[in-house]
């Protein structure tokens, strides 16, 4: 365990705790967090360290910039995704992401049970798939207000980088 990977921990548990209890995730934790990686690379590995962090970073925010900008999440939780491949590189942030992925979803799935909605959208989705086969195009519409789930999903974020680290190691 070297000292990014203190820093690593650090942010996601930092990150947990506000995002549960303010819906934030603070940039005063992500941007140091992000130039420590940048800086420890670079001396560590020289232009190679820097630039794998920096592939790292730009494939976190990619990966959720398009959740992101169709309103699924907050600025703060692609910037934490970035900032742990800043840390980790890109082939890590990688799988922290599909980790992550299935983590949201499972949260989603036990939010709606638990709300007791999951019937609705089951039936939605099959009342969609029986008209697809059909060939009529019919349009999948969520109600934007009513039935809308939304958790912390820097929740999902920490959640699947620690299954990255137990499954991948550090």
């Amino acid at each position: 365990m070297n000292i990014l990977d203190i820093v690593l921990v650090v942010v996601l548990l930092i990150s947990l705790v506000t995002d549960i209890k303010e819906r934030k995730i603070l940039n005063i934790v992500l941007f140091p967090a992000m130039l420590i990686a940048f800086v420890y690379w670079f001396f560590t590995q020289g232009f190679n360290g820097l630039w794998s962090s920096l592939a790292g970073f730009g494939l976190g925010l990619v990966l959720l910039l398009i959740p992101y900008l169709m309103g699924g999440m907050g600025a703060g939780d692609v910037k934490l995704m970035a900032t742990v491949g800043a840390i980790k590189g890109s082939t890590f942030v990688f799988y922290a992401f599909l980790y992550t992925a299935i983590v949201g979803g499972i949260i989603a799935l036990i939010i709606l049970i638990w709300q007791q909605k999951w019937h609705r959208r089951v039936k939605d989705v099959i009342l969609w798939l029986w008209l697809k086969r059909k060939g009529i195009d019919y349009p999948m519409i969520w109600p934007k207000k009513e039935g809308a789930i939304l958790y912390p999903y820097g929740v999902a974020i920490v959640l699947g980088s620690f299954i990255t680290v137990g499954l991948r190691g550090w």
